[in-house]
């Protein structure tokens, strides 16, 4: 994934996150702090706009600079832990033009692990990780088995939803919603909600080049 694919990926985001707004926002008022999607889409929209600062840059710079700049930018507790995942990724992507989908796979993979350091989360606490970290992990064993891109998105894809889905039955251990106990039951999470989108965005805007040459 080159630069101008990330930037391609972060236009993707923001139409979905949009296109996404009312059930995201549902989930939140539901078990969280009420303000999530008014920061993804405050981040969203900040990213967009610094989009042709960040073309020229190699991708690992780019995604740094996308870290910092979320750092300042979203508010509430999704704030650094969506920066560090971006600065961790740049920094796994240091010095490459044109990162290989085994680079890429693994800096992805450390971004997730910047997030479960810096939160104290591991999967089953009703956070974003519950989807980030299964996508993460099976993108690696895809990448590895030289799995075709389109049933590599499909699988990420349907891996994300099925466990944003199992969310519903999980007791929160992080964020407000620990402090509903089982009146969590039954809702999304909805960092996951938000993760399950996104995931399914950048999948498109990675399969757009292979689907116009006709590739299966």
């Amino acid at each position: 994934m080159n630069t101008p694919m990330i930037i391609e990926a972060l236009v993707a985001v923001q139409r979905a996150i949009l296109d996404n707004e009312s059930q995201i926002e549902s989930l939140d008022r539901a078990i969280g702090d009420g303000d999530h999607f008014i920061n993804v889409r405050r981040g969203c929209e900040v990213l967009v706009q610094m989009s042709p600062d960040l073309r020229d840059m190699p991708p690992g710079l780019a995604l740094h600079k996308i870290g910092m700049k979320l750092l300042g930018t979203i508010g509430g507790a999704s704030g650094p832990l969506i920066s560090s995942f971006f600065m961790a990724m740049g920094k796994s992507l240091e010095g490459l033009e044109e990162p290989s989908r085994a680079e890429f796979a693994e800096a992805f993979a450390s971004g997730v692990e910047a997030i479960k350091q810096r939160g104290k989360a591991d999967v089953g606490e009703k956070t974003m990780l519950d989807v980030l970290i299964p996508v993460s992990r099976l993108l690696i064993r895809l990448v590895d088995e030289d799995t075709p891109l389109p049933a590599l998105c499909a699988q990420l894809n349907e891996e994300a939803t099925r466990n944003m889905l199992a969310t519903k039955d999980m007791i929160a251990s992080k964020g407000r919603a620990s402090f509903l106990g089982e009146r969590a039951l039954g809702h999304i999470d909805p960092g996951c909600k938000t993760c399950e989108v996104t995931i399914a965005a950048v999948c498109a805007t990675v399969l757009q080049p292979t689907e116009s040459q006709g590739a299966a």
